[in-house]
């Protein structure tokens, strides 16, 4: 069954969601208030990188399934179902900033006319849904239309990067409800993507659907990333370890995740984690646990070694140098991950910061953002190596690991490598005459 949908803001979640769920047949409608973001979206472009979505776009667009405007009554008028996805970035208390949240329920309750089920896509905190439905039912001008809202949670679990993969391949979708009939309209705006049953499928079978409550759905969300972000900063704390004993972190990692009760994925030493998800929802966790008095000890110790693995290259740095003052550092990667643009919380940029704050002159290259104030990049990667005493590689971006390792080290001063990612096999690097460095790798 096909269903009319409207989707509120084109981030990286709604944006691939209302064009996975125009390809699954459903007729979208996206409602985006700023004028550039919709220009570029009604050209079939998205305002920001990911992988496949503009060829998407430009298909979903053609078939008249999904179309973009800035009109609320439009998209309320024109839709039976309503997802919520713009942006909660974290207060300063760690909290959730929900302003997005209530301007665009406040702007759909002022335009309900009929029936609507309101889905929170958001990562909003626990509880959020029935608050929500209050600031609906406090919103409306219509006679009667308090009674015309039926609220869900469906929390998203995108990678951005393959954001537009994972929409349409889930491992899963959580949908919370307390009314079953809401769970079974959204088990059925699902069941093209759930069923494989979409223009240029691959055959699998179907990802499971927990049916659920508002809270616990909304606390899924939280947990999952919560244990991923957990999952990494575990990591590098064997790797700190590693350090120490002389052990390879590298092949800890390789033995420990074969276990399937482990798992490999996340569980890579580095840099720690960054981007937009993480820092925001591990520390609106910590924040929720507060306000009931209870203090979430291991959330506290992965937000804590997340923060030590920063410094790490500072002293790293300062292990094999002695001093930094007047030293030329490249660094090879900005975004907090390879296949995004994205740049919030970057391991990449606090590095540079702490670096510049020791006056070194600081020179950074990435293949998707090209300028950022205060930091000079330069044009291409081995630009980064001319002059320098050190190079960091912050973000293990594939062209990297191409690198003529030998022109780098001839365009360099010093020798030092320093493997942020421990993307490099340390002999290929120091057969080209550099001096490697990874975190938690045996000497």
């Amino acid at each position: 069954m096909d269903h009319r949908i409207a989707v509120v803001g084109s981030g990286y979640v709604g944006t691939v969601a209302a064009a996975c769920f125009a390809l699954a047949g459903h007729e979208v409608i996206a409602i985006e208030s700023h004028p550039e973001r919709l220009a570029s979206l009604r050209d079939s472009t998205a305002p920001f990188y990911e992988p496949g979505l503009n060829e998407l776009l430009r298909d979903v667009v053609g078939t008249g399934r999904l179309r973009f405007t800035s009109d609320y009554p439009e998209g309320i008028d024109n839709s039976e179902v309503v997802f919520i996805c713009v942006g909660t970035p974290p207060g300063p208390d760690g909290h959730p900033d929900l302003s997005q949240v209530r301007s665009a329920a406040q702007s759909i309750a002022r335009n309900l006319r009929s029936h609507h089920i309101i889905v929170n896509k958001s990562t909003v905190p626990v509880g959020a849904g029935r608050w929500l439905m209050t600031v609906i039912e406090e919103s409306v001008t219509h006679p009667g239309a308090a009674g015309l809202v039926s609220i869900a949670s469906n929390p998203e679990f995108l990678r951005e990067g393959h954001s537009v993969h994972d929409f349409l391949y889930p491992d899963r979708v959580v949908i919370g409800s307390d009314d079953p009939a809401v769970l079974e309209v959204l088990s059925s705006i699902y069941r093209p993507i759930l069923n494989r049953d979409f223009p240029g499928a691959t055959a699998g079978d179907p990802a499971p659907v927990i049916r659920t409550s508002l809270a616990t759905a909304e606390m899924t969300k939280y947990a999952s990333n919560a244990f991923l972000a957990t999952k990494i900063s575990f990591a590098n704390e064997m790797a700190r370890i590693c350090d120490l004993v002389g052990a390879d972190i590298v092949d800890v990692t390789l033995g420990m995740g074969l276990d399937p009760r482990i798992g490999a994925r996340f569980l890579n030493a580095g840099l720690g984690w960054g981007g937009s998800c993480f820092p925001k929802d591990i520390l609106a966790l910590i924040r929720t646990a507060s306000e009931y008095d209870y203090h979430p000890r291991i959330l506290t110790a992965a937000l804590e070694v997340n923060a030590g693995q920063r410094r790490v290259v500072l002293e790293t740095l300062l292990r094999h140098m002695k001093t930094l003052r007047g030293a030329r550092i490249g660094i090879l990667g900005l975004t907090f991950k390879p296949g995004s643009d994205d740049i919030r919380d970057s391991a990449a940029l606090d590095v540079a910061a702490m670096l510049t704050e020791r006056e070194v002159s600081v020179v950074a290259h990435d293949p998707l953002v090209t300028t950022v104030p205060g930091l000079r990049t330069v044009p291409g990667p081995y630009d980064v190596a001319n002059g320098a005493d050190a190079i960091v590689l912050a973000t293990e971006w594939p062209e990297y690991l191409d690198l003529d390792l030998n022109e780098l080290a001839r365009r360099m001063r010093g020798d030092l490598f320093f493997d942020g990612r421990n993307a490099f096999t340390p002999d290929k690097v120091r057969a080209a005459g550099l001096n490697y460095v990874g975190i938690g790798r045996a000497p």
